[in-house]
């Protein structure tokens, strides 16, 4: 514990010739709980970002067909029996 309170600079409060474990660990948990709420929020972002990139990706790809339709000409036997009448 004090190795880590040295690490991190850690003083102790006036009046206190060591850092208590629970000034430490109220001001690591205020830390930690800011940091996971910024990576919540950072990690949705990201999402959002990948979510638009990959819906635009896909209109895209609908806009390129990867095949080409052709109208259809009148052969064959059945189109030659109307043309006859």
């Amino acid at each position: 514990f004090l190795e880590t309170t040295a690490y991190f600079y850690m003083k102790p409060k006036m009046g206190e010739k060591e850092v208590s474990p629970h000034s430490f660990f109220s001001i690591w948990h205020e830390f930690s709980s800011d940091f996971k709420d910024f990576w919540k929020k950072e990690n949705k972002l990201i999402l959002q970002e990948r979510v638009k990139e990959a819906e635009e990706v896909c209109r895209q790809k609908k806009g390129k067909s990867l095949y080409n339709i052709r109208p259809k000409h009148d052969s064959g036997i059945v189109s030659k029996d109307c043309s006859n009448t």
